[in-house]
């Protein structure tokens, strides 16, 4: 286990701010303030204070390193109407609804620029406000930005995370609910509580330190532990474990039934998670409800988010652990790499002790984890955010449009560059977001020249990408030819099969096109392929990227560009008023001022409030 070393952790400062309606759909109105905190997770850490008026807060968020000797105090001002916040690490759940219009004024207190990608969140009609390079200039260091879009038709549980520069290695990620409309039935009876975990691999470096490791040409190495909830692992083994470290527990009623929101927000470790002694009985994940079946573990890859529902149904002589451990890792050597936390009965009668419930015991098998995988079926008759039965449209019964096969190998050097690759391409983020430079008509920003299949040459770095075709249907073949797990992510697809060895023609013959699940987020096992199929109706510019931290910072990515050859406003929102101007376009860039937060989605009377509301946030600010 790692010493208690002092570091600088991304944290959220969070106001729930008015959320009101003229008629049309609701609106829900965040306020976050994106900071440091020197603080570490295997470091003890004082509480916070607050004032509870619920009209003007005042932070102290304060860390003590007890084996050093060293304390930090930060002060923070933040002004509200509605509920406010401490500082969250990680950041606080979006809980919206399907069908709101979600509104986050992001102030950027960090020293360099920010995104903050909605991941698997939809983006209909507006890749404006998806919070990638691709499709947003970054929100410079000391300025503030408001994203505004909607949940459209949408269910599930998701995340968000900051998209730039690895910052998603120090925090700033967080989880999002998006709860059916209440017309609409969930295919389970409503569960007593709703609980967000988010789990994932961590070191005592920070985003900063990585990615200069990164930079010089040299491998992250073992991360120094797994995190739930932002917490350290409980003490459930003196030699492993140090004493004092703060752990997560979850409090529940014996009894009921909880559901469970679980993301791997971590760099790249796949976790296996599991309840010692409880059954975890799958029910949704991104946005898919699933035909529910029970687990005793399930491998979450990074990027994914799983939904179950658990009963609390045994007794209460003890606590129960909460483990999410690495896979497909030599087991000896990752020991201390174990996220653990505490399941506490209200009627416990005493601590959790004992070894850790086993991980897969499937050392020589390594169908298993697959097998595993390719068991979960989507649910075709329930509802999902409308009244109709999803999947009912059969993904058999549509023509494929266009197949792109994308093959990555361990990274390769390209002029002198440490760089991974899709398909011998090493994506590079242009100075000129893909989108703003076709609003603007700059010449020369990328190319539309992404291959159908792998190159046969010397690899190379270029800003290449995908021409979709608008209402196509892609059928996409991530074939993984290095020796790690990967996680590829796009918003809206469905996945179908996968299998070891190479992909061919005739393994079409082996997809489900009946129940295979819809999602976001799939892996490709290590000289294994996954397909997937997407539907090409959403206008805009999309990433299709590894969520693996490190192989997408080297360059295994690339964007999938859907326009519609007859432009309007009904298949794609106009540019937003408060849009940034960056790289060849800087010139249109006026100087930072306080965000009003315009939107074509919203109402005047909506944006004038919110406006004012932000503007009294501001001034609140300076005390900061």
């Amino acid at each position: 286990m790692a010493g208690c070393s002092v570091l600088s952790v991304l944290v959220i400062h969070i106001c729930l701010l008015l959320g009101l309606s003229f008629a049309e759909d609701p609106f829900v109105n965040y306020e976050f303030v994106v900071s440091y905190i020197t603080a570490s997770p295997w470091c003890s850490s004082a509480g916070v204070l607050f004032d509870e008026s619920g009209f003007c807060c005042f932070f102290v968020s304060a860390f003590v390193n007890q084996l050093f000797g060293v304390g930090f105090l930060e002060f923070r001002y933040v002004f509200s109407f509605g509920d406010c916040y401490k500082w969250k690490f990680p950041g606080p759940t979006l809980n919206v609804t399907t069908n709101n219009n979600v509104v986050v004024n992001v102030r950027n207190k960090l020293d360099e620029g920010l995104l903050i990608h909605w991941s698997g969140i939809q983006q209909r009609r507006s890749s404006w406000q998806d919070g990638l390079p691709g499709t947003n200039c970054p929100i410079p260091a000391k300025w503030n930005w408001t994203y505004q879009f909607q949940v459209k038709d949408q269910i599930g549980s998701f995340f968000y995370f900051p998209s730039l520069n690895f910052q998603r290695a120090s925090g700033g990620f967080g989880s999002i609910i998006v709860n059916n409309r209440d017309i609409i039935p969930i295919p389970f009876d409503t569960p007593y509580g709703d609980i967000t975990i988010v789990i994932g691999d961590w070191y005592t470096q920070n985003h900063t330190a990585l990615r200069k490791t990164l930079n010089a040409g040299k491998d992250l190495g073992m991360p120094d532990g797994v995190l739930i909830n932002g917490k350290g692992p409980y003490r459930y083994n003196d030699t492993l474990v140090p004493d004092g470290i703060d752990y997560e527990t979850i409090t529940v009623h014996p009894g009921k039934t909880y559901r469970l929101r679980v993301s791997n927000v971590g760099i790249s470790t796949s976790l296996n998670f599991r309840i010692q002694n409880h059954n975890l009985l799958l029910a949704e994940t991104e946005g898919s409800y699933t035909v529910q079946q029970n687990y005793t573990s399930l491998d979450i890859h990074v990027g994914q988010t799983y939904s179950f529902l658990v009963t609390m149904d045994q007794n209460a002589s003890s606590d129960y652990y909460i483990v999410a451990s690495a896979r497909f890792v030599n087991e000896t050597t990752w020991r201390r790499v174990t996220g653990v936390g505490i399941l506490h009965y209200t009627n416990s009668k005493g601590k959790a002790s004992g070894p850790l419930p086993d991980p897969p015991q499937d050392q020589f098998d390594k169908t298993y984890s697959m097998n595993q995988a390719r068991s979960i079926r989507w649910n075709v008759t329930a509802s999902g955010a409308r009244p109709n039965p999803q999947g009912s449209f059969r993904y058999g019964s549509i023509n494929v449009t266009e197949v792109y096969v994308l093959r990555n190998k361990p990274p390769v050097t390209i002029d002198g560059k440490r760089r991974t690759t899709l398909s011998g391409i090493s994506f590079v983020n242009p100075s000129t977001p893909i989108r703003l430079a076709d609003q603007y008509k700059v010449k020369g920003v990328y190319k539309l020249d992404f291959p159908t299949r792998p190159l046969t040459g010397p690899p190379r770095m270029e800003t290449s990408i995908i021409n979709g075709t608008y209402r196509g249907f892609m059928e996409v073949i991530l074939q993984n030819n290095d020796t790690k797990v990967q996680t590829y992510h796009m918003s809206g697809y469905a996945f179908l099969c996968m299998d070891y060895g190479e992909w061919t023609e005739n393994s079409r013959g082996t997809y489900n096109k009946w129940d295979g699940i819809a999602r976001t987020t799939a892996q490709v096992y290590p000289g294994a392929w996954t397909a997937i199929l997407i539907s090409l109706d959403n206008v805009g510019v999309w990433n299709l990227r590894t969520e693996n931290l490190d192989s997408w910072y080297l360059g295994q990515e690339t964007y999938v560009r859907v326009i519609n050859p007859e432009p309007n406003n009904k298949t794609e929102f106009p540019i937003p008023d408060n849009a940034l101007f960056c790289g060849s376009l800087s010139r249109l860039q006026k100087p930072q001022h306080i965000s009003f937060a315009t939107s074509v989605m919203g109402s005047s009377k909506q944006n004038l409030l919110f406006g004012f509301i932000l503007m009294l946030s501001s001034l609140f600010s300076i005390f900061g």
